[in-house]
C-alpha cells in the first residue's frame, strides 16, 4: 500500500485512526468494493466499475454517492498524492448504520475508503485448483462484490499453500462459475467462451470488455455454461482480471489442460489496444510520471 489513502473528503496518511469499531459495515463486511486499474494516471474502465458499485450497493442496501464525478475526483486526488500513475486502486464503501449492533455515536451513513498500491507482478500463467459448491448460483445475491471476501481470501491463501495460484469455483450444479479473484474462459476453436452470469460468477469488467467490446476477426467471444470436462477439452484456458488482465492457465487440478496460447495472445493484443484507446484522450497533459 502507499503513503496516502482517501477517507471520505480527506487524503491522509496511512497510519491515521480514521475508523470507528463500531462501524457496522466493517464488523459485518456490508459494503461495496471495486479493484481499478490506473495506466499513466486514468482509471481504466471507470464508468463500468461504478455503474457496478452502485448496483451492487443498491442490491445489498448499502448507502452509496449519488454523484459519479463526486467519487472520480476523489479518487484522482489520492491518486495524485501518492503519485500512482500506474498502480492497481482499492476503492471501498462502507455502510455504517443499521443492523443489530450498529455503533455508538453520530456517523455518515456511508464511509468511502480507497487506496493504491504497486501493480502485481503474477507471472506469464497461472495453476489452478478446484473448489466444488464453491457458488451458489440461485442465492438473490450471486456476484454481488461484497466486502465480505474472507471465503475467497481462504481458498487463496489455500491454494498457494498447495503450490497453486488460484481456484475454478465450481456451483452447486457444479458448473464452472469463476475464481476467487478472477473469471475464467475457454477456447474451442474460434470460439471462446466464458460461463454466463447466471452461473453465479461475478460480473468482472474485463470480462465484460472481452464479450462486449473486444473484436478480433475471426474469433467469436460469448457465454455458454461451462463443466470442468469443458476445460479439459478445451484448445486453451485463461483467466482475465482487473489486475491481470488476461493469463493462460496451465494446468487444473485433476483435469488435463491442452498448453495453447494463440487466441489468448490474440485477445491480450486487443485488449492492450483498447486500453491505449481509452487512456490516450483522458491522459492529463501536465501529468508527471
Amino acid at each position: 500500500m502507499h503513503r496516502y489513502l482517501l477517507h471520505n473528503d480527506d487524503v491522509r496518511d496511512t497510519g491515521t485512526q480514521d475508523l470507528s469499531a463500531g462501524q457496522v459495515g466493517l464488523l459485518n463486511g456490508w459494503g461495496v468494493f471495486s479493484t481499478i486499474r490506473v495506466y499513466d494516471g486514468v482509471m481504466f474502465a471507470w464508468e463500468r466499475h461504478w455503474a457496478r458499485m452502485r448496483t451492487d450497493a443498491g442490491r445489498l442496501r448499502v448507502p452509496f454517492p449519488p454523484d459519479q464525478d463526486w467519487l472520480a475526483q476523489r479518487l484522482h486526488r489520492l491518486i495524485e498524492a501518492n503519485r500512482a500513475w500506474n498502480a492497481t486502486l482499492r476503492v471501498a464503501v462502507i455502510r455504517n448504520r443499521g443492523g443489530m449492533f450498529e455503533g455508538p455515536g453520530p456517523m455518515r451513513e456511508f464511509d468511502v475508503v480507497a487506496f493504491t498500491a504497486d501493480v502485481k507482478l503474477w507471472g506469464d500463467s497461472v495453476k489452478l485448483g478446484v473448489i466444488p459448491n464453491a457458488r451458489l448460483a440461485a442465492s438473490e445475491f450471486a456476484g454481488a462484490k461484497n466486502l465480505s471476501w474472507s471465503e475467497n481470501l481462504t481458498w487463496y491463501e489455500r491454494a498457494h499453500e498447495q503450490g497453486l495460484d488460484e481456484v475454478v469455483l465450481l456451483n452447486e450444479r457444479g458448473e464452472v462459475s469463476e475464481c476467487t479473484s478472477a473469471n475464467i474462459f475457454a477456447v474451442e476453436g474460434a470460439q471462446v467462451w466464458t460461463p454466463p452470469l447466471d452461473s453465479g460468477c461475478l460480473p468482472g469488467v474485463t470480462r465484460a470488455l472481452l464479450v462486449e467490446e473486444i473484436h478480433v476477426p475471426g474469433l467469436r467471444i460469448g457465454e455458454k455454461k461451462l463443466l470442468p470436462a469443458d476445460l479439459e477439452a478445451a484448445d486453451e484456458v485463461f483467466i482475465t482480471s482487473t489486475t491481470r488482465e488476461l493469463l493462460p492457465v496451465v494446468s487444473v487440478e485433476g483435469l488435463q489442460i491442452r498448453p495453447g496460447r494463440k487466441v489468448r495472445e490474440q485477445l491480450q493484443r486487443a485488449f492492450t489496444a483498447y486500453v491505449e484507446s481509452y487512456v490516450a484522450p483522458r491522459k492529463r497533459a501536465d501529468m508527471i510520471v
